[in-house]
């Protein structure tokens, strides 16, 4: 088995052989055949998070351990399988559930594994996909993606499930207002297509980025703003009317967020999704006087990802420019994401 994986944080991916594990109990074994590129593949990578005011958090404390191969969004075709496996068949081609949790305590059994305090995440603690083969602990993480390709299917793991779980947030509001959405890359651009496939009003979407606001544009919102625009939250409560009732933030800077919080009417709510880090300051009178909600939304559990597969089954396939790379090239890919350099996804095929 060929992976690449991160031997030192910062420095290139390595490429490791190893023996093919076999798999037993409820173990599934896949071989790879699409793996995108995720900013959370970044953070990994780099192993700190920036929490403003000069301070990291280092993903060490955390339990994260290398060599690590990276890799959550992931679709593979069966191979292998263990006895106690069960409901799947070889040469099935299956999207897998990242975010794996302990699968015993409370908030595993209520579904919500993304949030277990002792998290098994491929791709961060566990092997993930950037690699050939993929070993998948139960059948249950393995999803039927329909008639999408596996390219257009494996963004679905992460950037989907991403975008879904935080718009569900705004309830019903969805339906009767405008929302902003905050970065247009590939979370960005997936909640463009799943606003469309729940029939929500739309979004109006703000990036620094021309490109990434023209195919904002192509992928359906309703008007782009230019975030390092002077007035850009007057542009926006233009467009909207004046009163923002939801703003989602996919990027997550100190910058962005106070964006959100600024543009909020009373009694609006701003989820904050992206990691790109950094602090900000709210006067604390302003909570309760406008009646404003911040809150955060991390990835999406199994029960929505399973959601978000059945609602776009529906739809026509999500407008998110995909290019397809070879497995070869993960550390160049790795670095233009990091530059900023890509619009959409990349998604590798090791096959």
């Amino acid at each position: 088995m060929k992976s690449y994986q991160v031997c030192e944080c910062g420095a290139p991916l390595r490429l490791c052989e190893q023996d093919t594990p076999v798999p037993t109990g409820t173990e599934v074994l896949l071989q790879v055949t699409a793996a995108g590129i995720c900013h959370s593949d970044i953070h990994f990578w780099e192993g700190v998070y920036d929490i403003g005011g000069g301070n990291v958090m280092r993903l060490a404390d955390r339990g994260l351990k290398l060599p690590l191969t990276l890799g959550h969004e992931n679709v593979g075709r069966v191979v292998a399988m263990g006895p106690e496996a069960t409901g799947i068949a070889i040469g099935d081609e299956r999207l897998v559930y990242p975010w794996i949790g302990c699968g015993t305590c409370a908030v595993c059994r209520r579904g919500d594994e993304q949030l277990c305090l002792k998290p098994q995440f491929v791709g961060a603690f566990r092997p993930g996909g950037f690699s050939d083969h993929l070993m998948v602990p139960h059948p249950r993480y393995l999803i039927d993606y329909g008639d999408l390709s596996p390219d257009q299917a494996a963004p679905l793991a992460c950037s989907g499930v991403t975008a879904y779980g935080a718009l569900k947030k705004f309830g019903d509001l969805l339906k009767s207002e405008p929302i902003v959405v905050i970065g247009a890359g590939g979370v960005g651009l997936m909640a463009l297509a799943i606003l469309q496939a729940m029939e929500a009003r739309g979004a109006v979407v703000v990036d620094v980025d021309a490109r990434k606001r023209e195919t904002a544009m192509r992928a359906g919102a309703l008007a782009v703003v230019d975030g390092r625009a002077g007035d850009a939250a007057a542009q926006i409560q233009a467009i909207i009317n004046d009163r923002v009732w939801a703003v989602v933030d996919f990027v997550g800077s100190g910058s962005t967020v106070k964006l959100g919080t600024d543009l909020l009417t009373k009694g609006g709510r701003l989820v904050v999704v992206g990691l790109f880090g950094g602090e900000i300051t709210i006067p604390t009178p302003y909570i309760p006087m406008r009646a404003m909600t911040v809150q955060g939304s991390y990835t999406g559990s199994l029960p929505e990802l399973n959601e978000l597969i059945a609602l776009l089954r529906k739809s026509p396939a999500p407008y998110m420019p995909v290019e397809v790379r070879p497995l070869e090239s993960v550390n160049e890919s790795l670095n233009d994401l990091k530059e900023g350099n890509v619009v959409g996804r990349v998604v590798l095929a090791p096959i």
